[in-house]
């Protein structure tokens, strides 16, 4: 990756991603952590919360995600949609149409209409209860997979953990390879306000895949219907998730590709 190279910047309820389009794969390696670190330092490269490699493998796109300390994620729900939308705005995959994106959670299918991405998270898993800290509290938490870990507690209001500047407490044999915990209050019926402090992040104005198991930990504490539907709230913005008779999750926000360029970093 010698040289300048092209980028994109886009967000998802403001948790913003550096994309690289790598169609051909020539970028991967020389995409190693310090890399990483520079493009989402926010005064010294381009900035954002992860960075999205966009790449073609096998016939089909594949999203490879990295946080902004340089570690490698599983899944990132808002990135996905930001990635849908950067393919159907270069003309790459058919507008209107449903299509699937590759993970290393699998594959995901999403719909794009307008500036509202819908993803098919699959089915997230809820593994039951732990534990975690931050300011002084602990509360009990709920242990949900949506391919990547969650800790979900609930709060009596927001500012109870305070600025979210360290990780939280957790229990390490739960997530020996880190967690990212959702502080959640309830708003109403089927609709919920959090924050999350992400592995590899920090604190972020939105989580994609913590929205969803938010909504879960929500619709289980709830003694919810098989069918049912979430309103979150997050410092960046709102998505709504569905959870359908099948136990499969849809996660609906927004995404927008905010700036285009080349960078040497």
């Amino acid at each position: 990756m010698s040289g300048a190279y092209p980028f994109l910047k886009g967000h998802g309820t403001r948790n913003d991603f550096v994309l690289l389009p790598d169609h051909d794969g020539s970028l991967h390696g020389d995409l190693d952590a310090d890399r990483v670190r520079s493009l989402c330092d926010r005064r010294g490269g381009i900035g954002g919360d992860g960075v999205l490699r966009v790449l073609r493998r096998g016939g089909r796109w594949f999203m490879d995600y990295r946080n902004a300390d340089g570690s490698i994620a599983e899944m990132c729900g808002n990135g996905v949609r930001v990635f849908g939308l950067h393919l159907v705005q270069e003309g790459l995959v058919e507008p209107g149409e449903p299509f699937e994106v590759d993970t290393r959670d699998g594959a995901k299918l999403l719909t794009v209409e307008g500036d509202q991405v819908t993803v098919d998270m699959g089915v997230p898993r809820v593994l039951g209860a732990t534990e975690v800290g931050a300011a002084g509290h602990t509360w009990t938490a709920t242990h949900v997979d949506v391919g990547n870990p969650h800790a979900v507690a609930f709060v009596d209001d927001l500012a109870d953990a305070g600025p979210l500047l360290d990780q939280p407490a957790y229990d390490a044999e739960v997530y020996p390879a880190g967690v990212n915990v959702e502080f959640v209050v309830r708003r109403g019926p089927g609709h919920v306000a959090m924050r999350v402090h992400e592995r590899g992040s920090g604190e972020t104005q939105a989580c994609g895949t913590g929205a969803c198991a938010v909504a879960l930990a929500a619709a289980t504490a709830d003694g919810a219907a098989a069918e049912a539907t979430y309103r979150v709230d997050q410092p960046g913005g709102t998505v709504t998730i569905a959870r359908t008779a099948e136990g499969r999750v849809l996660m609906t926000g927004p995404a927008e590709i905010v700036a285009r360029g080349t960078t040497d970093l």
